[in-house]
C-alpha cells in the first residue's frame, strides 16, 4: 500500500516540475523576443532620418532668395503645381531638389496655397514620407504658399 506521505511527496515533486517547465518556457520566450527585436529594423529611426533629409532639402530652398522668388512668382490661379509641371518657371527649384535628393530616395514636390490640402494624387503603395515648408514672402512679394516634398525610398 502507498502511504499518505509518499503521495504528498510525489504531488510536491509534480508541482515543482510543472513550475520548472513554466519558468523554462518563459525564459526561452524572453530570449527569443530580445533577439527578434534587436534584429528587426527600427522603423522609428528610419522615419526620423527621412524627415531630416527632407527638411534639409526644404530649408535649402527656403533660404535661397532666387528659389523663393521663383515660387512666389507663380500666379495663385495656377496653384497647385504638381512635380510634373515644374517647367520653365520652376526649373531651378526642380534642379535643386533633384541635386539634393540622396541616391536612395525618390522625391517629388508640390506647391499649394496655404488654405488647401497639399496631397500627392498618385500613390504607388510604398511608404511615403512628406514634409512641408512655408514660402511666404521675399523683398517685393507677400503671397504665402507651401512647398511640400514627398519621398519614397528606392
Amino acid at each position: 500500500m502507498v502511504k499518505m506521505n509518499q503521495i504528498i511527496k510525489y504531488n510536491k515533486k509534480g508541482w515543482i516540475r510543472l513550475v520548472e517547465v513554466f519558468i523554462a518556457i518563459m525564459l526561452l520566450t524572453g530570449v527569443l523576443l530580445i533577439v527578434v527585436t534587436r534584429n528587426s529594423p527600427n522603423n522609428n529611426n528610419f522615419q526620423e532620418e527621412m524627415s531630416k533629409k527632407e527638411l534639409a532639402i526644404l530649408r535649402d530652398i527656403e533660404l535661397n532668395n532666387s528659389l523663393r522668388t521663383e515660387i512666389l512668382a507663380i500666379d495663385s490661379e495656377n496653384l497647385p503645381v504638381e512635380w510634373e509641371n515644374f517647367g520653365s518657371g520652376l526649373q531651378n527649384v526642380r534642379d535643386k531638389i533633384t541635386y539634393l535628393t540622396p541616391k536612395n530616395l525618390e522625391c517629388k514636390a508640390k506647391i499649394c496655397l496655404m488654405n488647401e490640402s497639399c496631397i500627392m494624387e498618385e500613390s504607388s503603395g510604398e511608404d511615403l514620407y512628406a514634409e512641408s515648408v512655408i514660402i511666404s514672402a521675399d523683398v517685393d512679394t507677400y503671397s504665402p504658399r507651401q512647398l511640400k516634398l514627398f519621398c519614397i525610398s528606392k
